[in-house]
């Protein structure tokens, strides 16, 4: 699907096996918390449908990792549901602030309701990055609760959730749309 957001077209597609390591060589350069190529390996695997990467000219700059869990619900406490959890969501410095990590996100929210069946998805955010908060926010995300110490260098963390059967006309209009071009 080709977009445009600033001053850059970019491509969003799901993910293949040969984009893996342009995929770990972007969480390497943008985000200290790093996972074993394994773990890409698996949840393009098993949750594909909903691994995307967003391209400019050919040149991956940006991914989406989910995976599909079954639990007690983030948002409705003693409720079991099936969630989607947004496990790594990275874009290289230079491409932020032109919508590809809105774009990329929108696409994993639509394969996590309607490929996979999920009832809601969540991610967890460092509190201090709120250029992301603000962004997870304006897709519907609210803030659950709080992580003390969360990450490896003790900073707490915001869990985020949203409840995909109650995404709003204009969005969900927006994700079919989507959907439907890609298809």
């Amino acid at each position: 699907m080709r977009e445009e957001g600033g001053n850059a077209h970019y491509t969003v597609r799901r993910a293949r096996e040969a984009d893996l390591a342009r995929i770990i060589a972007i969480n390497r350069a943008t985000l200290p918390e790093n996972y074993p190529e394994w773990f890409f390996h698996e949840h393009l695997e098993k949750w594909g449908k909903a691994f995307y990467v967003a391209e400019v000219e050919g040149s991956i700059v940006g991914y989406v990792m989910t995976r599909v869990e079954y639990g007690t619900s983030i948002l409705h406490p003693y409720k079991l549901t099936r969630r989607g959890h947004i496990v790594s969501i990275a874009v290289l410095p230079p491409y932020r602030r032109k919508g590809i990590g809105t774009s990329l996100l929108r696409h994993a929210l639509h394969s996590l309701r309607y490929d996979y069946g999920c009832e809601e998805a969540y991610l967890e955010v460092r509190v201090s990055n709120e250029p992301a908060i603000n962004m997870y926010k304006k897709l519907g995300f609210q803030i659950v609760k709080t992580i003390p110490l969360y990450y490896m260098d003790g900073e707490d963390a915001y869990v985020m959730g949203i409840d995909l059967r109650e995404l709003g006309k204009e969005h969900e209009e927006r994700l079919e749309t989507l959907h439907a071009q890609k298809h």
